[in-house]
């Protein structure tokens, strides 16, 4: 196991895809191939294992094996945070245990899928899966994909849980930022988890961005942050508006075969999903490949 460093909660995390081969298997030297090219492409930390890694597509062991290449490729360069999402609370509380022991920096807990839990069972899921490990923790917020919201007495409840330390916010809500500041002050940190509210998050109070988009497009990611952080608004709301067509697709229901077809256009990675997903077709894949064409000739940066 790599050695626990203290975790950074600020600049833009990529939501990285998993990688697979023509038979639909991991290709981890792929998936790795990916990984690295955002570390040098200036990214602040990664996500593995999300919703647009595929979390739910993958094999229990797939996961562990996939979450240790990580950690290889990685080598400490930038922290990585991992999705743990499962249908029931002792799997996502073993695999928070495994993760600790492979090597992750931080967890990105899930609510149980498929199940629409009570305020008191959510409670429960998210303090079962703290105890399984002293990593530290960020809440991922989805009303909209997993059709519960993690409501502000919840979050009062789970304050008590020290390694509960982070929010990634993915509701297109913006006013959550500020009514988790004024109930909360500094005790979560926010993470602006949604595209296309991004820089509203950023502006409003969260600290980093969990960006899909970014796989694609890495070095305008970073310049929007830096040009935020350093007072150039003028230079931010530049780069929002030439990215917006592409952030968009962030909030669509086939985000990670629009986002995978993007980093295929931009030579990052493979269009190929894992079933039940299919690659985009038709009339959906000819729009959302003018898209990229059209943003990648008119980028901003590199």
């Amino acid at each position: 196991m790599q050695a626990r460093r203290a975790m950074k909660w600020t600049g833009v995390f990529p939501a990285a895809t998993t990688q697979f081969a023509a038979d639909g298997s991991i290709d981890i030297a792929a998936t790795q191939g990916v990984l690295d090219a955002l570390v040098r492409d200036g990214v602040h930390g990664l996500v593995v294992m999300g919703t647009c890694g595929e979390n739910n597509s993958l094999e229990p062991e797939e996961k562990r094996t996939l979450l240790r290449a990580a950690c290889e490729v990685v080598d400490r360069r930038v922290p990585i945070i991992v999705g743990v999402s499962e249908l029931t609370t002792g799997r996502a509380a073993r695999f928070a245990a495994d993760a600790a022991r492979i090597g992750a920096d931080a967890l990105m807990v899930l609510p149980a899928m498929v199940y629409v839990p009570t305020e008191a069972e959510l409670e429960a899921h998210f303090s079962t899966v703290a105890a399984a490990s002293d990593l530290p923790i960020m809440l991922y917020n989805n009303p909209t994909a997993y059709r519960v919201n993690i409501t502000l007495p919840v979050l009062e409840r789970l304050a008590a849980i020290e390694t509960i330390v982070a929010v990634k916010e993915s509701s297109a809500n913006t006013c959550r930022y500020t009514d988790l500041i004024n109930a909360f002050g500094d005790r979560f940190v926010l993470m602006a988890g949604l595209d296309d509210v991004a820089l509203e998050g950023l502006m409003l109070g969260a600290q980093g961005w969990i960006s899909g988009l970014t796989s694609a497009f890495p070095q305008e990611s970073v310049a929007l942050v830096d040009a935020l952080a350093g007072g150039d608004m003028e230079r931010a709301l530049a780069i929002y508006r030439w990215f917006m067509p592409l952030l968009h697709l962030d909030a669509e229901h086939d985000l990670v075969q629009a986002i995978k077809l993007a980093e295929q256009i931009m030579g990052r990675g493979s269009e190929r999903v894992r079933m039940p997903r299919l690659p985009l077709s038709g009339a959906r894949r000819a729009a959302v490949t003018a898209m990229v064409e059209r943003a990648a000739a008119t980028r901003p940066c590199g």
